[in-house]
């Protein structure tokens, strides 16, 4: 699950209450601030879709790994329209103290807050996604995960054959991306399944990078 943004919740259910209280202050502020009706539209399409997969993801009967990979479809979806409007409609123009308020937010501060270099250190669990796909958990060894400086991670990765010759330190790495997620996932193409998978993370901060975490691996499946 998302890591929790300076503005967007962490828990599922926590973000659809908030697109909820959205969607409630919208219905009477939409045109007094601006939003346009096809947003308002998308943003109670994205809600609902959100809303009817979770509740099949937390169902026994009919939880799989392809409706999971179809829930975190749907919210980040959701996330990047709320984050969308939020950009577009809620700063610009900027909305009253008050306004923002309404809507779970807080007033910029036009003075920015340095951060420091990231000092944590961090590792990882897997766990199943669906085929081609590794979930990866981010787990600290040390430092503090409320920090703002480790506010991002680099997830380095390379694919191997079985029994071919492996990464033996997190340097040797070839492929990365960024993230700010303590939950996401690493995609593989279709011929990479039942390879091996060495990755390991670093906590990032802009340019500032943390400690190394250990050389991990894992059968893509």
């Amino acid at each position: 699950m998302p890591a929790a943004k300076h503005w967007y919740p962490g828990s599922r259910n926590a973000q659809l209450e908030m697109a909820a209280n959205w969607r409630s202050v919208l219905a009477t502020k939409a045109n007094e601030w601006h939003v346009p009706t096809e947003a308002v539209t998308q943003l109670n399409t994205v809600a609902d879709s959100a809303a009817s997969i979770l509740a099949d993801a937390k169902n026994e009967s009919t939880r799989t790994p392809v409706v999971n990979a179809k829930c975190k479809e749907a919210f980040d979806r959701l996330e990047e329209v709320m984050r969308d409007i939020k950009r577009r409609y809620f700063f610009v123009p900027p909305l009253t103290e008050a306004d923002l308020v309404s809507l779970g937010l807080s007033p910029r501060d036009p003075i920015s807050t340095p951060s420091g270099t990231p000092n944590a250190q961090v590792t990882a669990e897997t766990f199943l996604i669906g085929r081609h796909e590794l979930g990866i958990k981010i787990v600290y060894l040390t430092g503090d995960p409320a920090d703002a400086a480790n506010k991002g991670y680099r997830i380095w990765y390379t694919v191997v054959a079985q029994g071919a010759a492996h990464p033996t330190a997190p340097e040797q790495l070839t492929s990365s991306f960024s993230t700010q997620r303590r939950k996401d996932v690493i995609k593989f193409d279709f011929e990479d399944s039942g390879k091996i998978a060495f990755f390991a993370i670093q906590v990032e901060n802009g340019g500032k990078k943390g400690p190394w975490g250990p050389l991990l691996n894992a059968v893509i499946p």
